[in-house]
């Protein structure tokens, strides 16, 4: 297959064929100065208790702050915290920073903090991420600005924990605190018009210095073309990430801002490991060596991202380099189906060996992956039904388990500590308590992870989730894709644009219009 021409022509001739009829289109309007930022999906839930799509944590960077946040070396750092002391293994001191405002002019204190995460142990919460604090037994106020945690067991994991969901919210957040947050960010948030676009406005109280802008709009366009087209035309500034490659390259051409980072993001298929099928390993083995994906990098995504080892990502401190990697190797991959059973009936005949489905959501990239990888396992004999869904449905099914493979991506912070191991491959982190949505189950796997959350030092830690990635690697309940760049591009009046590894949107607080 021709995976530059499948991809390159049906991008562009889209993109050219729309631009005259998009840029009569009158331009919304928005708040002065306000930076307009094209986004695939609208958010889930604007409660950063709550939302879990990407879209929805978008939104918590930019109104809500963390007790910690990533740092460049994806180590945890102050934000909201100023300091963390651990005097024994079971218990941290948080100390507050003082004289932050919440958005309605209340100072945050220590009673915020014990309300948030007082509910990740409260077994009546629905959070998604309350699964990240099971080792979390109780969360008190030691006066208005220092925060005891006490945990159930030793965790040496706990400190990222703080710099992940949720945010911290108001104590006495109630259940439609989604309807209008409430935060400590440096938005405010201002209105949702679900489906069209989330309006913000600068909080000029902001603890870390008030945004050099106005504020954010951020637009839903959920068709990839028309975002590329949208840019071109100046109705919005920025996107991040959410441009396919091929409309980056067109618009790369141009006098367009553009900005890149080695990122985070990560790619995989993801297979139900209580599948008859896909519980035998070599089946999977030989969707692994089936997959082609430097084809699928070089070609499909234009270069903007590197073929992927694991979850882990390879700037993390505890990446493990030496593991087991698939190739590009189809005649291994025919040769693994044999001796699972899967014979050819045919031999050169069109007839497949086997059948499966493959769940996608409906982006016309990710759709154009999923035809890629649709052809490529079919050359060995693996026929691919491919179903593509609005994302909320395929989420929900992927939740439920109700899928044999799907596709999705992991992104920003979330791989920054190799914790993320035990949120996904841990036997009993299965929805709604984790992400194990493939219900995978390794005790070794369990005894490693156990091990590397109790470890004292990071060198231990690293140690053990060195060698919990082997095991996974060869167990191949993830098929690794890759592992984005981080693209932002943005109109040629926008200056101040930067990304990190994790692509956070806090940083469209020092983004600056030129000229209105």
């Amino acid at each position: 297959m021709n995976a530059r021409g499948f991809a390159t022509g049906r991008w562009l001739l889209g993109f050219v064929a729309a631009l005259s009829a998009a840029c009569a289109t009158p331009q919304a309007t928005v708040p002065s100065g306000a930076i307009i930022v094209g986004v695939r999906t609208g958010p889930n839930n604007l409660d950063p208790r709550l939302g879990s799509d990407e879209t929805s944590e978008r939104v918590a960077q930019l109104v809500f702050n963390s007790l910690l946040t990533i740092g460049p070396d994806l180590r945890p750092g102050p934000m909201l915290a100023e300091r963390m002391d651990n005097p024994d293994p079971l218990t941290y001191i948080v100390t507050l920073r003082r004289g932050v405002k919440f958005h309605d002019g209340h100072e945050f204190t220590a009673k915020d903090v014990v309300f948030t995460y007082g509910q990740m142990i409260d077994p009546s919460s629905v959070s998604p991420a309350k699964g990240a604090y099971s080792s979390l037994e109780s969360v008190k106020a030691l006066d208005d600005y220092r925060v005891e945690f006490k945990l159930k067991e030793p965790f040496s994991a706990f400190p990222i924990q703080l710099a992940g969901p949720p945010k911290i919210v108001p104590a006495g957040a109630g259940p439609d605190f989604g309807q209008h947050p409430i935060g400590t960010g440096p938005y405010k948030f201002v209105r949702y018009a679900v489906d069209d676009q989330v309006v913000l406005a600068a909080f000029a109280d902001y603890f870390d210095g008030p945004p050099k802008n106005s504020g954010i709009v951020i637009r839903v366009l959920p068709d990839d073309t028309m975002r590329g087209l949208e840019l071109r035309k100046g109705s919005i500034d920025v996107v991040v990430n959410d441009l396919p490659p091929d409309i980056v390259h067109q618009l790369e051409s141009d006098n367009f801002h553009i900005a890149k980072s080695p990122g985070l993001d990560y790619s995989y298929i993801g297979l139900n490991m209580l599948d008859p099928v896909l519980k035998n390993v070599r089946v999977r083995h030989a969707i692994g060596y089936a997959i082609d994906r430097h084809a699928i990098v070089d070609y499909l995504r234009r270069g903007l991202a590197r073929p992927a080892t694991g979850l882990i990502p390879s700037q993390a401190w505890a990446y493990e380099p030496d593991i087991f990697q698939f190739t590009y190797d189809p005649n291994r991959a025919r040769q693994l189906l044999d001796e699972a059973g899967y014979k050819d009936p045919d031999g050169d005949g069109p007839l497949p060996r086997l059948q499966l489905s493959l769940k996608v959501g409906n982006a016309e990239e990710v759709r154009l992956q999923a035809t890629v990888i649709q052809q490529q396992l079919r050359d060995v004999g693996i026929d691919v039904d491919v179903r593509s869904y609005e994302f909320a449905t395929m989420y929900a099914d992927v939740i439920k388990g109700n899928f044999q493979m799907f596709g999705l991506q992991w992104v920003g912070g979330a791989m920054a500590d190799p914790d993320i191991l035990r949120r996904v491959f841990y036997s009993t982190q299965t929805p709604p308590a984790g992400f194990n949505r493939g219900h995978y189950d390794n005790p070794e796997v369990d005894r490693l992870l156990d091990l590397a959350g109790a470890a004292k030092t990071e060198a231990e830690r690293k140690k053990y989730y060195g060698a919990a990635q082997k095991i996974i690697a060869e167990d191949a309940p993830y098929i690794s894709i890759w592992n984005r760049t981080n693209v932002a591009i943005a109109r040629p009046i926008i200056t101040g644009l930067h990304l990190n590894a994790t692509s956070d949107f806090v940083a469209l607080k020092d983004v600056i219009k030129t000229r209105l």
